[in-house]
């Protein structure tokens, strides 16, 4: 019996909540001189996705590469807010960050270990010791490993158009000075439209990816989705 712990699923709906909900309306309904102020307001509303992380790293007792480059994106956002930095570094900021991601899942491939096969091909959630004996078997490894690849790619992709996306919103909803209110009004309503924008259109591809793997893992073993599936508990 395996006394191996594993993290916690993160809860999306309470990421949504603390990374996008709460500290959009702050930006965008308190950053007035009449209610917290320019300064505060960023402040603020910053610290929810912080302590978000923070709480998510004491529950699980680590960060994960991608979590800890969303920590640097935060603090990365309040510095050039409080510093007063010129907008464009927010775009390329915005743009830097899942390219990033994109450029390490791309090499990831031809390290031979692709980040996709990390991701998706979980031992809880596909029976595994059937899939690659059955690959085995067939003489199908190799022509398994070359859907992976291919998914890798398609996987890597999805963050480049997220880094365009973020770049073209940044570009186009913040245009003022950082360090204003009309600043953390717009940082506040490019958050909030991040999430219908980008994270959905990438979700829906990461689904496309993800529906893509299991039917290739079905066509090259002759294995149905039951078979494939762990149904352990």
């Amino acid at each position: 019996m395996s006394t191996q712990t594993t993290a916690k699923r993160p809860n999306a709906f309470l990421e949504i909540i603390f990374n996008i909900a709460i500290p959009s309306l702050i930006l965008m309904k308190l950053s007035g001189d009449e209610y917290l102020g320019t300064v505060p307001a960023l402040i603020v509303a910053l610290l929810f996705p912080l302590g978000y992380g923070l709480s998510d790293f004491i529950r699980n007792k680590s960060m994960n590469f991608i979590a800890l480059l969303g920590f640097l994106s935060t603090l990365l956002t309040g510095s050039i807010g409080l510093f007063e930095l010129d907008v464009e570094w927010l775009a390329i900021k915005e743009a830097a960050i899942p390219a990033v991601i994109g450029l390490v899942v791309l090499i990831s491939g031809f390290w031979g270990k692709p980040l996709i096969a990390k991701v998706m091909l979980n031992p809880l959630l596909f029976n595994l010791d059937l899939i690659y004996q059955t690959l085995e078997n067939k003489n199908k490894t190799q022509a398994f490993k070359a859907r992976i690849q291919w998914a890798n790619h398609l996987l890597s992709s999805t963050f480049v158009f997220s880094a365009a996306m973020n770049y073209l919103l940044a570009k186009w909803i913040v245009v003022s000075p950082a360090g204003t209110t009309e600043f953390n009004e717009q940082l506040g309503e490019m958050t909030l439209l991040s999430y219908p924008v980008i994270a959905i259109p990438s979700m829906v591809m990461l689904i496309a990816i993800m529906f893509y793997v299991v039917r290739s893992s079905m066509k090259l073993t002759g294995l149905t989705l039951d078979q494939i599936l762990n149904g352990e508990n």
